[in-house]
């Protein structure tokens, strides 16, 4: 073996023996609650999507019927330090296109972070921000 091969194999013998990074979390089993962020959400006078849907992340799962979907979204706008289910400022000027009578309520844990949170589409203020959440909302 050459000086330089024997030079390779010390440079990289303590990566082998190194323990992973990240680990995978065990999925939970039958019977025992998911763990992460959960959200309970409620869809009213929206026609098809109406009802109330249990959305678990960090696995994907629950009783919503699109939540590998939701999460992802709600992920993807999440920023911490940042209240993503925040209302419209009330001295946000919005324009008063009616979206429909579409109404809903999310509760739960979200980021580690306690949600309460009330949409409709009275507004074009609300029903961007309903969009924002479409996945979620249906």
């Amino acid at each position: 073996m050459s000086l330089r091969h024997l030079a390779l194999a010390a440079a990289l013998a303590p990566a082998l023996f190194a323990a992973p990074a990240v680990s995978a979390a065990p999925l939970p089993l039958a019977g025992e609650e998911l763990s992460g962020d959960h959200l309970t959400v409620t869809v009213t006078d929206s026609g098809a999507f109406d009802g109330t849907y249990e959305l678990y992340c960090h696995p994907a799962g629950g009783t919503h019927p699109h939540a590998r979907a939701a999460c992802e979204q709600l992920d993807k706008q999440t920023s911490w330090g940042r209240d993503l289910f925040a209302p419209v400022p009330p001295d946000q000027e919005c324009t008063m296109m009616y979206g429909g009578p579409h109404r809903a309520h999310v509760t739960g844990t979200w980021a580690g972070r306690p949600v309460k949170a009330d949409f409709s589409r009275v507004n074009g203020c609300e029903t961007a921000r309903w969009n924002r959440f479409s996945s979620l909302l249906g």
